[in-house]
């Protein structure tokens, strides 16, 4: 499933100066994150921006996670 879901983040250097974006849209995960961290709800968001669905939010929030997901490095 996580796979399925991580296929939809396209990152294109020529959208978005590289950002990642929602299946080749001009929203990127970001923007999905920002809304959802100014309280936007999951409903709201779809409604806004009908070119959305579910998935792609969830997709978001995967590929955060994974980007946060690394071993921390420690200096000497």
């Amino acid at each position: 499933m996580s796979d399925d879901l991580l296929s939809r983040i396209t990152i294109d250097p020529g959208k978005r100066s590289g950002r990642p974006c929602i299946r080749g849209m001009r929203i990127t995960v970001g923007d999905v994150l920002g809304w959802l961290a100014s309280g936007m709800t999951e409903a709201e968001i779809l409604a806004d921006y009908d070119e959305l669905e579910p998935d792609d939010l969830r997709a978001a929030l995967l590929y955060a996670a994974h980007e946060l997901d690394h071993p921390a490095v420690v200096a000497a």
